[in-house]
């Protein structure tokens, strides 16, 4: 599993931008944008993977991991 795989990352359609925009919660805002939504989250996957790595090159500590945090608060 990589670093890139603890955090929630989506694609999902701007009415204001007319297209889908894919973002990473606590990592990266908007970062990218396109008419396929799944070409917008894997390019988001790599831009994510790369920004995680810069950051371990930087010796900066990693944000906290998002993924599954508070979903299943969120559901009951």
């Amino acid at each position: 599993m990589t670093d890139s795989a603890r955090y929630i990352k989506i694609a999902e359609w701007s009415d204001e931008d007319n297209c889908f925009v894919g973002h990473c919660p606590g990592v990266i805002g908007p970062c990218c944008h396109g008419d396929d939504e799944t070409a917008v989250y894997a390019e988001l996957c790599i831009i994510v993977d790369e920004w995680l790595e810069i950051a371990r090159q930087n010796g900066e500590p990693l944000p906290p991991p998002t993924a599954g945090a508070g979903l299943l608060k969120s559901a009951g």
